[in-house]
């Protein structure tokens, strides 16, 4: 045995389950950190951890510190190479589908992979709170969590018994609402997607929850016959104006046409709470003046 090698001291370990119930191990004490979502940066930023990444994503913008972070490619399409040489404790990834693409690199590196795939605002908070228990900010994290299902909960107190003031309401006072993720092809949301549930908890229903798949592309028959009494735009440059499908609906003609900053829509993260705050105003603003 060689005497001048000096083993590397032996790191505390422990297991966590993550969101595809599988046994990760990871570092007691994490330090190093890559995310694949721009969701998950947000999300580490907002527990006080936001210090230890060293890798994410082209397209995590937010908060301002995070575009000054190196970056290992897109969300679909990271550089593993890049990955393994940050020589991170843990990779988050927020979709089944990117674990299936690299995991066996990663840990093939030692490197842990934790995937967080948070659905609906519960799974929002609860995997804020996780993230906290692993970054060791957990205090932070809980802090975080509690503020925005507060403001989550005055939203419901402002909503309860909405009046039926509009033709395109139902019954119970909620809004008829489509959500346009972009105009030209058109597409929506489906039955996959978390925010139908975002536009149920801003007093609305989706006219499209019941169709398959989490963004589908629908044709303007079909568009016509949906009658939305507000429609929602998810800002882009290519989806400023709804759908010509639209032109002789009632919420264009009553000039109830919104638009929501297409990263607070399609992140389910911290600013979630922002959007859905949003869209109650919007389609209920005699609640909140």
């Amino acid at each position: 045995m060689n005497s001048n090698t000096t083993a590397e001291p032996i790191r505390p370990m422990r297991v966590v389950t993550d969101d595809l119930d599988r046994k990760v191990t990871i570092p007691t004490n994490v330090t190093r950190v890559v995310s694949l979502a721009p969701n998950l940066t947000e999300s580490i930023f907002a527990v006080g951890a936001g210090d230890r990444l060293v890798g994410v994503t082209t397209f995590c913008n937010y908060p301002e510190q995070a575009k000054q972070i190196g970056k290992i490619g897109d969300t679909m399409n990271p550089n593993m190479e890049s990955i393994v040489a940050l020589k991170p404790d843990i990779v988050f990834v927020s979709t089944a589908s990117q674990i299936e693409n690299f995991t066996k690199t990663l840990e093939a590196n030692g490197i842990a992979v934790y995937v967080t795939n948070p659905t609906d605002l519960a799974q929002v908070f609860k995997s804020i709170r996780t993230l906290g228990d692993i970054l060791g900010t957990g205090d932070t994290a809980s802090l975080v969590a509690d503020a925005l299902e507060q403001r989550v909960a005055a939203i419901n107190v402002a909503l309860r018994d909405l009046p039926q003031s509009g033709p395109m309401q139902l019954d119970d006072g909620r809004v008829r609402v489509f959500v346009q993720i972009s105009r030209e092809p058109l597409f929506t949301i489906g039955s996959g997607s978390f925010l139908n549930q975002l536009v149920a908890a801003a007093g609305g229903i989706s006219t499209t929850a019941e169709i398959p798949s989490a963004y589908p592309k629908i044709s303007k028959e079909t568009a016509v016959a949906l009658r939305p009494g507000a429609i929602i735009l998810s800002d882009s440059p290519d989806n400023k104006e709804p759908n010509d499908a639209f032109k002789n609906s009632y919420a264009v003609k009553e000039g109830r046409v919104y638009t929501v900053n297409a990263d607070l829509l399609s992140r389910p993260g911290p600013r979630l709470v922002d959007a859905m705050e949003q869209v109650a105003r919007y389609l209920h603003p005699e609640k909140f003046k």
